[in-house]
This record gives C-alpha cells, sequence and structure tokens, in this order.
C-alpha cells in the first residue's frame, strides 16, 4: 500500500504522467506540483497515512440550453479541465472529514443522514447528502479521511459546488463499492444532495456534465433517466480557443434571481396543469398568450420560449459538431445568447439595474468578435462568466482586451476535458 513518501517519488519520477496527461494535456508538470501540493496539504491535517488515493471531478461548460435542464429540456456541456482533485483514504470510523484549502473543515457523522438546518447552504450538507443518497440506494459508505483542492472558479458558472459533489461521489464509489456506481448515477445523487440537503433548486445539467466528462448533449426529457448522447468533435481542430471570461462580480443575494426562472416556467407549465414546460409545447403556450399574459405577466411568457426555441438550438449545435460546421455552431451559439439576454433575462439582476459587468463583458466581445468568433452569458447569469469561442489569431487582442477591464487571469483559455468524475 502506497504512503505519502512512496507517492510522492512516483509523482516526481513520472509514473503518473500518462494519467495526468490525460486529465490536463501534455504539459503535465503543473499537474505534478499539484498533486505533490495536495499530499503536503494532506499530511498538515493528517501526517503520514498508507494507502492513499487519488480522485478527481472537472468543472463544466455549458454550450448550449440555458436554463433547459430544471424544466425537463435539453442541454449541450463539456467537461474543463479545471478541476476539484482530493487527496484521500479510508478510516474505520463513521466520520467524513474534508479539508479544503483555504476553507475550514468539515467533520460530517455519517450516522446522522437527515438534513441539518445549520448546514444548509454550507459544504457539509453536500457532504452529508451524497452519503445519505449513497445510503437510501443501497449502497456501501463509510469513513474517509481527505483533503481537496478545487481550480474551478467559484461563482464562475463552470459548477465548483458540482465538481465537489461529483467528487465526493466518487470517493464514495471507489472506495467503498469499486467504482461499479455510474457517471449518471453519481450526477443523480450530487444533484439529490443539492436540492434536499444545501437547499438549492438546481437541474441536473452541472452535475451530468462533471461526472460524464467530454462533450454530452442531455436530454432531460425523464429526469430519472436522462438521454445521454456523445458528441464526436475534435475541438482542437476548428481554430479557435474557447474562453471563460469572469467578470468578478458577486453573486451575493442572487438565489431568488435563478429561482424565479424555474419557477416562472413552471408556472406557464401549471396555466396547462402540468408541471414543467417540457410537457407541453410552443404553440401551447403561442395560442394562450392573451390568458398568460393576463394571469401570470410577460417575464414568464418570454421564459418560456427562451425554453422551447434553446431546445431546438441544442440539437442543431450537436449536430453541427458532428458534422465538422463549426460556422453554424457559432451561429446558434450566439442566437443562444441573445435568447438568454432578451427572452431569459439572466444576464443582470433586475434589482441591481446599474451593475452590469456581465452586459460589458458581451457588448467588448462583441465589438471584438463580430462575424469571427462566438459569445454568449455562461451558466446561470446574473453575475459571474460569459463564453466566448475565438479564433486563435485574435486570442491575445481578446484576451488583453477583456483583462484590461475585468482584471490580469480574468480570460480562461480552457481545453475540453475527455473524463468525467474518476480516480487519478
Amino acid at each position: 500500500m502506497a504512503n505519502l513518501n512512496t507517492v510522492r517519488n512516483e509523482i516526481t519520477s513520472g509514473a503518473f504522467d500518462e494519467r495526468l496527461a490525460r486529465l490536463y494535456g501534455a504539459d503535465t508538470e503543473k499537474a505534478r506540483a499539484r498533486f505533490l501540493h495536495i499530499t503536503h496539504l494532506f499530511e498538515e491535517k493528517f501526517g503520514e497515512k498508507e494507502d492513499i488515493r487519488f480522485f478527481s471531478a472537472p468543472g463544466r461548460t455549458e454550450v448550449c440550453g440555458n436554463h433547459t435542464d430544471h424544466n425537463h429540456g435539453q442541454v449541450l456541456a463539456a467537461a474543463i479541465n479545471l478541476d476539484a482533485v482530493a487527496c484521500a483514504v479510508k478510516t474505520d470510523d463513521h466520520f467524513i472529514r474534508v479539508y479544503s484549502e483555504n476553507y475550514p473543515g468539515d467533520i460530517v457523522d455519517i450516522n446522522i443522514l437527515e438534513p441539518q438546518m445549520k448546514e444548509v447552504e454550507k459544504s457539509a450538507s453536500l457532504v452529508r447528502g451524497v452519503a445519505a443518497r449513497f445510503k437510501e440506494l443501497g449502497y456501501n459508505i463509510g469513513g474517509i479521511d481527505c483533503v481537496t483542492v478545487n481550480n474551478v472558479l467559484k461563482g464562475s458558472g463552470m459548477s465548483s459546488s458540482a465538481s465537489f459533489e461529483v467528487l465526493v461521489g466518487t470517493m464514495l464509489n471507489y472506495l467503498y463499492n469499486d467504482g461499479k456506481i455510474s457517471p449518471v448515477e453519481i450526477a443523480q445523487i450530487a444533484q439529490f444532495a443539492e436540492n434536499k440537503f444545501f437547499g438549492k433548486p438546481c437541474g441536473l445539467m452541472d452535475q451530468m456534465a462533471c461526472s460524464v466528462g467530454s462533450f454530452v448533449q442531455i436530454d432531460f426529457c425523464d429526469p430519472a433517466n436522462p438521454v445521454i448522447t456523445p458528441v464526436e468533435f475534435d475541438f482542437a481542430s476548428c481554430g479557435h480557443s474557447l474562453c471563460i471570461v469572469d467578470t468578478r462580480a458577486d453573486h451575493a443575494d442572487l438565489t431568488d434571481d435563478y429561482a424565479a426562472i424555474r419557477r416562472e416556467m413552471e408556472a406557464v407549465a401549471g396555466y396547462f396543469g402540468k408541471s414543467c414546460l417540457r410537457e407541453i409545447t410552443e404553440a401551447d403556450v403561442l395560442a394562450n398568450v392573451a390568458g398568460i399574459k393576463e394571469k401570470l405577466g410577460e417575464r414568464p411568457l418570454l421564459r418560456a420560449i427562451h425554453f422551447f426555441e434553446d431546445n431546438k438550438r441544442v440539437e442543431k449545435e450537436a449536430e453541427a459538431l458532428r458534422n465538422g460546421d463549426f460556422d453554424t455552431f457559432k451561429a446558434m451559439t450566439i442566437a443562444s445568447g441573445y435568447s438568454s439576454y432578451m427572452y431569459n433575462q439572466n444576464v443582470f439582476s433586475s434589482s441591481t439595474p446599474l451593475s452590469q459587468p456581465v452586459s460589458l463583458a458581451l457588448a467588448i466581445s462583441e465589438v471584438i468578435l463580430k462575424g469571427k468568433g462566438a459569445w454568449r452569458v455562461h451558466g446561470g447569469g446574473f453575475a459571474g462568466t460569459i463564453q466566448a469561442f475565438v479564433p486563435n489569431e485574435l486570442l491575445n487582442e481578446y484576451k488583453e482586451s477583456l483583462e484590461a477591464v475585468f482584471g490580469e487571469g480574468a480570460c480562461y483559455v480552457l481545453a475540453i476535458r475527455p473524463f468525467g468524475g474518476t480516480e487519478v
């Protein structure tokens, strides 16, 4: 069984390089340094241990289908090469101890598997929620000592919380269940933890993209059995880079803005006696605009129209990628962004109209990329990040222009990761 010194020697000698390259690309020097760093953090917290193991769960980028998943729609998403990593060992007690760099540790007693009010919106609730769902489904759980390092930017639209949930599920899967639980089920378990224990009514897209990996088209018509279709596309050959721009805006007090999108979409479905928009058609809505407007107002109608139109775009974008038609893909990306801005209205919060950093980032992107690249709001919106597909010949100009406004390091140039949650 490997102890810390043995593991460090193997990392330094390059014995892990092939595995690291699969996750992070050919330049493994930075990855080596990161994994060595986490072993030292582990030793500071837990001392010398045997049978050291490493786990990773990526962040994700939403490619199309903005706020469609929670109403059983379709999304196109991809895993990225930023991730949450854990150095972990099994223990013979009933505690999961998680220490994250620069954050206080969580010590969770997994004999207690009910939601705890004091843990709402805290990371401990996610650990407890994942363990609880494992137990409910008849899977094994047990003690873990671990240290995590997460370079998925919090509040970035790259799903740092989903990557953490998937990481916890991945550890329990490999440490106690021989890795037999599918990535799809790990994603569902992670969503359960966030909905029922953390207290956020999220859809399943974030967790699914983080857990499954690569480009995926996901149809949530039946959320208990989502249809997952890999999308084969060699992104490296398209002459563009994927950029995520962090506008460094504060996400505080935006929970109701996010929740209102789902609530209003479901209210339109409720007009027809249904629970979600996927159970009705766009034609149903357009034939009843006057009645819905009178009962619910205009914004729920606009958000419903966005849902139906973005669902169509998911299919068109996925097909364009499969056909190698990147120009059509970019056109659909821009259209999705405009729809999010005008109809879904999640680019800035109506409660703080003078604060519009995402709008500004989109405007600058359009000036630089119009006719050449693509741009759109990324993730939940209101604050946070935008996504851009930038021709490589414009990459330096684009990065410099956005960072001149939002600060050095605000523009992330990313790769698509072929693996989801995994043991390293």
